[in-house]
Order: C-alpha cells, then sequence, then structure tokens
C-alpha cells in the first residue's frame, strides 16, 4: 500500500508539473501577441466602431459566414457565405456564449486558440520523459516568425487551429505507438476528423502519417517474431480507424462510424480482431469508394502551375493569366527567409535540424514527426505558407539540443548550473522572434475611413446588388458592405480576374458594358450549375467562363473580335437585362497595384501572349528645385517646359493634371494638353504628395478616370461616395 501511496503522490505531482508549465507556456504565447495591441492602443483608424479590425483579408470570409449565422439568414442566394464553414459556426457559437462583441471575438480568436499548440508540444515532451524540452519546444514554437504572423491578434483565418489539429495528431500517433493502448487509436481517428472538418486541405498530411504507420506496420509483419503479433494487429487496427476516419464523408457520419467502432472494439475486441484484415480491407474499399483517392494529385497543384492556364469552352480555348504568378505567398523563397521564419534566425535553424536527429536517434517513434518537416520544407519551392508546419518538430529539436548539451556541459548534475544554463540558452533562441514581434507592425486590412465607406454604401445597395473591385478586397467589401462580389481570396483564377481587370484597366464606355455582362452572366451561371444539380435532367449545360461563353453568344469565334466589338459598340445583339445595381468600388490602395491588375487582362486570349506592359510610374520621394523636379531614377521635370527627361533624353507629355482637395473635401483638377501626339501623362496627386507617370492607355482607363481625376461618363456612371481613400460609382447602363 505504501509503494502504491507514493506513486500516487509522484503521479499527482508529475501531473501539476504538467498542468502548470502548460499554464505558463500558454500565458506566456497569448502575452507575446498583445504586444501588437500595446503598440496600436490608441491608433484610431485601425479600429472600427471602437473595435480593433482584423489584418488579414480572409479573416473576412469567415467573419461573414458567422455573421450571417448570427443573423438566422436561411436563403444563401448566391452570395457565397460560408455559412456551413468550421470556423464560421466556431465563431458564431462563441459569439453566442460569450458577453462580448462580435469584433472582439474575431480579433482576439487568433492568440487565444493558436497558443494551444503548447499543450501537445509539451505533452510529446511528457512521452518521451523529458517534460523540460516539450516547455523550452512550447515556448518557442508559439512565438516563432511564421506561427506569429499567421496566428497574431487580428489574425482570424484557419491558421489559428492548423498547427494545433496536426501536432495533436501527432501526440496521439506517438503515444499509440509507444504504448499500444486502444484509447489513442480513438484519439488519432477523432482528431483526423476534427482536422478535416476544421481544414478540408488536410489530406497530404493526414495521408502522409498513415504511410509512415504503414511502413512501419510491414516491417513488422515482415519481420514475424510472435512478441510482435500483438503489436501487428494493434498497428492494423489504429490504420483501419484512420482509414475509416479519412472517409470522403461529411464529418458527422464519419464521427459517427470511428465512434461505433472503438466502441465495438471495447466490447468484443474478439470478434473484431478475427475479421481484423476483413476491416482493414473494408476500410480502403469505403476510402477510395467515397473519393479519398481524389485530392492525392490535386491537393497542391495551384501552388506547382503557375503559368498561364489553357481553359477550352467547346470550340473556344482561351488562355488566362495565372493568379499565382503574382502572390508572394506561393513563390519560391531564399533559405535565410526560409530559415527565419522556422526558428528565428539561421543559426536556430541549423541547431534545430541537428537536435532533432539526435532526438530521433535516441526516441524513434519523433521520427512521425517527418510528414511535418516535410510539408514545412515545401515552402523552398512552394510558398513560405508552409513554413509554419516544420515548427512544432524542429523546436523539440532545438529543445532537446538545448537540455542536452546542458547535461553534458554539467557532469555534477548542479541543479542550478542546469537550470542557469537552460535558461541562458532559451532566452537565446526566444530573442530572435521577439524581436521580430516587436517589429512586425502589420496595419488591418483597411483603415476607419475606408471602412466608413463601405458602411455607408451598406445602406444605399441591396444583398442582391455587386459591388465590382480587386479580389483583393472582395471579402471586406462583402462583410462592411454586406454585398456580392465577382471576385475575393477563394474566387480569383485568371478567367475570373480577366474581365475585372479589363473593367478597371480600358475606358469607360468598354468597362462599363463588361460590367454589366460579367455580373449577369456570373448570376445566370449560379443558376445553371443549380439546374446541373438535379440527377433527373437529361442533359447538362457546359460553362466553363464567362469570358469564353460571351464570345460564343454573341456569334464570335474570335474573343479578340468580340472585345473590339464592345469598344465600337458592333455587338451581334443587345446587353443582358439589368436584374440588379451593379457598384464600383475604387480605392487609392489600388493604385500601388495598378501594374499587376493590368497584367490579367494585357494578354491575347486566343495564343496566350502576354503583351507589352504599358509605362507606370510612381514617385514619393521627389525633390524640387528652381529649374527641376527630380522624381528619381534618374527621371526629372523641366518646370519650364514641361518635358521629361529621363538620363540625357527628353520626353514630350501629352497631358500634366494636378489634383487637389479644397476644404470641402471636393476634389479639384487643373488639367493642361501639352502634346496630343505624346504617349506620356504627368499627374500630380498633391493632396498625396505623389506624382504619377502613366501612358496613355493608362491615363485614359476607368480606374484613372474615375478615382484619380473623376472624369466619368455621366451616361454610364453616377458618383455614390467620393472621398479621398475610397470612391464609388453606380453604374447606369
Amino acid at each position: 500500500m505504501k509503494i502504491s501511496k507514493i506513486d500516487l503522490q509522484k503521479e499527482s505531482s508529475s501531473t501539476k508539473k504538467l498542468i502548470l508549465l502548460i499554464f505558463i507556456a500558454y500565458t506566456f504565447s497569448v502575452a507575446i501577441r498583445l504586444i501588437w495591441v500595446y503598440q496600436f492602443s490608441d491608433f484610431e483608424q485601425f479600429k472600427f466602431n471602437d473595435q480593433f479590425m482584423i489584418n488579414t483579408n480572409d479573416g473576412y470570409y469567415w467573419a461573414e459566414g458567422a455573421r450571417d449565422i448570427l443573423a438566422n439568414i436561411t436563403e444563401n442566394t448566391n452570395d457565397l457565405s460560408p455559412m456551413k464553414s468550421a470556423a464560421s459556426t466556431l465563431t458564431a457559437f462563441i459569439a453566442r456564449i460569450l458577453p462580448v462583441s462580435f469584433e472582439t471575438i474575431i480579433f482576439y480568436m487568433p492568440a487565444f486558440f493558436s497558443s494551444l499548440l503548447v499543450i501537445p508540444i509539451i505533452l510529446i515532451g511528457r512521452s518521451i520523459g523529458k517534460l523540460e524540452v516539450g516547455f523550452i519546444a512550447a515556448l518557442l514554437a508559439s512565438i516563432t516568425w511564421s506561427y506569429y504572423n499567421r496566428t497574431m491578434v487580428g489574425y482570424y483565418d484557419t491558421d489559428l487551429l492548423n498547427i494545433v489539429l496536426p501536432t495533436f495528431f501527432l501526440w496521439s500517433l506517438i503515444w499509440a505507438i509507444k504504448i499500444k493502448e486502444d484509447k489513442y487509436i480513438l484519439f488519432t481517428a477523432l482528431d483526423i476528423v476534427a482536422y478535416r472538418w476544421w481544414y478540408p486541405q488536410s489530406y497530404s498530411l493526414e495521408f502522409a502519417f498513415f504511410g509512415l504507420i504503414l511502413a512501419y506496420t510491414i516491417y513488422l509483419a515482415i519481420k514475424e517474431k510472435s512478441f510482435q503479433i500483438q503489436h501487428l494487429k494493434f498497428n492494423i487496427t489504429l490504420l483501419s480507424f484512420m482509414m475509416f476516419a479519412m472517409m470522403g464523408l461529411d464529418s458527422s457520419i464519419r464521427f459517427i462510424v470511428v465512434t461505433v467502432l472503438f466502441i465495438a472494439l471495447k466490447i468484443k475486441r474478439e470478434l473484431v480482431e478475427k475479421y481484423l484484415y476483413h476491416l482493414f480491407s473494408l476500410s480502403i474499399v469505403l476510402f477510395i469508394a467515397t473519393g479519398g483517392i481524389d485530392p492525392i494529385m490535386g491537393q497542391l497543384k495551384g501552388y506547382v502551375f503557375k503559368d498561364a492556364i489553357k481553359v477550352t469552352q467547346d470550340a473556344l480555348s482561351l488562355h488566362f493569366f495565372s493568379v499565382m504568378q503574382t502572390i508572394r505567398e506561393a513563390g519560391q523563397i531564399p533559405f535565410e527567409t526560409f530559415a527565419n521564419r522556422i526558428s528565428g534566425d539561421t543559426i536556430t535553424f541549423i541547431f534545430s535540424i541537428i537536435g532533432y536527429i539526435w532526438l530521433v536517434l535516441k526516441h524513434r517513434t519523433l521520427l512521425l514527426g517527418l510528414p511535418m518537416i516535410g510539408l514545412g520544407f515545401l515552402a523552398l519551392s512552394g510558398g513560405l505558407r508552409f513554413t509554419i508546419y516544420a515548427i512544432p518538430v524542429l523546436a523539440l529539436g532545438i529543445a532537446f539540443l538545448i537540455v542536452t548539451l546542458t547535461k553534458l556541459l554539467n557532469p555534477k548534475s548542479s541543479k542550478t548550473i542546469h537550470y542557469t544554463l537552460v535558461t541562458i540558452l532559451t532566452i537565446l533562441v526566444l530573442l530572435p522572434n521577439i524581436k521580430h514581434i516587436i517589429n512586425y507592425k502589420v496595419p488591418t486590412v483597411f483603415t476607419k475611413d475606408e471602412v466608413i465607406v463601405l458602411d455607408k454604401l451598406k445602406k444605399i445597395a441591396s444583398r442582391e446588388d455587386y459591388v465590382v473591385s480587386w479580389w483583393d478586397y472582395g471579402y471586406p467589401i462583402r462583410y462592411y458592405a454586406d454585398v456580392k462580389t465577382l471576385s475575393d481570396g477563394g474566387k480569383h483564377s485568371g478567367s475570373v480576374n480577366f474581365p475585372i481587370s479589363f473593367i478597371l484597366t480600358h475606358p469607360q464606355k468598354q468597362a462599363a458594358k463588361m460590367l454589366r455582362l460579367d455580373v449577369e452572366y456570373t448570376e445566370e451561371t449560379f443558376d445553371i450549375n443549380k439546374l446541373n444539380l438535379d440527377k433527373n435532367r437529361s442533359n447538362q449545360i457546359k460553362r466553363i467562363n464567362n469570358i469564353a461563353q460571351m464570345t460564343l453568344d454573341y456569334g464570335y469565334k474570335d474573343t479578340n473580335n468580340f472585345l473590339t466589338a464592345l469598344k465600337t459598340d458592333q455587338l451581334h445583339k443587345p446587353l443582358p437585362k439589368k436584374t440588379r445595381d451593379i457598384y464600383l468600388y475604387l480605392p487609392n490602395r489600388m493604385l500601388g497595384i495598378y501594374p499587376t491588375v493590368n497584367l490579367f487582362s494585357n494578354i491575347d486570349l486566343m495564343t496566350g501572349l502576354k503583351g507589352k506592359q504599358p509605362f507606370f510610374y510612381k514617385s514619393v520621394n521627389y525633390r524640387e528645385n528652381k529649374n527641376f523636379i527630380d522624381l528619381g531614377h534618374g527621371i526629372k521635370i523641366d518646370k519650364k517646359t514641361a518635358n521629361l527627361i529621363v538620363g540625357n533624353n527628353k520626353i514630350a507629355i501629352n497631358h500634366f493634371a494636378k489634383t487637389f482637395y479644397n476644404k470641402n473635401k471636393k476634389l479639384q483638377k487643373q488639367i493642361k494638353t501639352i502634346n496630343p501626339s505624346a504617349s506620356l501623362n504627368i499627374i500630380f496627386m498633391s493632396d498625396y504628395n505623389q506624382f504619377l507617370i502613366v501612358e496613355n492607355s493608362i491615363y485614359n482607363s476607368t480606374y484613372f478616370q474615375l478615382f484619380v481625376l473623376e472624369n466619368y461618363n455621366k451616361n454610364l456612371f453616377k458618383p455614390i461616395i467620393l472621398t479621398p481613400l475610397a470612391k464609388v460609382y453606380k453604374l447606369i447602363l
């Protein structure tokens, strides 16, 4: 009895220590994330209705879904609100039970949920008998560059649990293989169900973990030693549960299946083990039959194939510019950036690799961390977003190295020396990350004044109306104005972006027609897709993209001829009937990405050949003297002749325009035509303190004429809201 009591006391002490370390690491992680709040507590432009706004565009997508759930909206008429998504569902649930504002919840959720990562990391440390290794790793992983960047306050996105759940997955697998207890089979299966529910793209990591367990099981089967037979059965049972949990069925169905199977395992173990191989075969069959194989090849294709995309519709083949060619997080990154984002700096990263190798040599179950490291290393070619996956495992590597080296440097096993050395080394690996966090002053997606524009628009437009702008602003527009959009962070393929780019970068006459066409064709496509869901229909209507369909419907075989017809008023039939109002949202912030916007329509859709980029130059750091205005990079303006001087060359100017706002915030403009045959124009936006030098095609574009100059065709557009930061026009056509 005394031995039992001592064991219970040790277990109780160990549990208390575990809980204390988790509490300290969790508090540390949350507190570090509050630095941003302290830095911007008095910055009112980051607040709307006295609440901090979020700082990631995609967050407004999930926020829209949660908002609509809370509003009890039952009819979702093509507005793409993600009311059934896990992130929106969880957010709405929290909003209903907590007595705080919705804006506060979505702003702070990333900090509190992402910090849960410390729990599985510390538990993994405990599983190998190295609790302090887990604690040090938890401190580091929770605030490392990449993980912090994607889980800071305001970064409301699925990333707040995207690493927490697979790390729990890793922990349950380690324990399952290590001690062979049935409960870890259930934990693993339920984690897969939860992970897939939360993040449908989790398939690759799930399958990688499955592959490792399968390889280990085959290894056991080949050895065929009697004392390993029970281990073999346990592994096959684990694989069966994993496969059932990975089926391509609804999360609720998979939850019920694995729960019922676990109950059967506990009640009728002998029967389950008797038909174990049949059960495993059944799991594979159902996995394949429910579409489990389908995502294998398609999971990451968007991050691999980044060239112009060819889309065929009937006899018309079109080539579009791929959005992945413009997204930084989907491109290759330098090794130093890669190392910094995973460990804080290159030296720590290298030691983390060494530590992980040493850790694996001592504890082979940590080989299960390879899929997360592998996915993290995909960032070298696939983009920086993948780096977060490697963070927990490599944090364990550096933590193990710190603890092990400390013991080697402390041969007399002095606790004082041990903890002093561990503390110093831990601080050294934490400092680069804390320094990064202090300097990482990321702004909110929109400022207060920009959101005020959308809030006003919400009172003008209906939920069925469209507000058209570049895809970067799609989600915030939908959230604040409660309207529909043509493109957003999840809908921005080349075929979707082409007409929007065309609208923004072409003259108003063509832009107005394309606005009406693209909106009406988009709504028509929604209706066609609904009809196609009817399995009793004998024929399916095929529609791949709006531009191809417009070309064919208007009797053209060459899309270039169709686009020319928009300009010359020679369309073969009238524009579609108006079914709703359309608004054009033009923010000042789009000016900085105008060349990128232009790329998507500056392409020959029939051949895929890219057009020559029109000249665009913006200067905000100019210097002025008596004779010249120096715009930098060897470009000057001769104040006497108004010629542009580039190096030793003098270039004539078509228009010289100056804009400024009066005391009533009304735009005033002074425009001089200097040489009508010249191809370049100078615009001085005095209130923005910037010069623009642009070619005629840009100067005459809808964006420049409506936003920069407010020269709108009264037969096509009507100004609704005009502010220095954003302007909204209503389509009259």
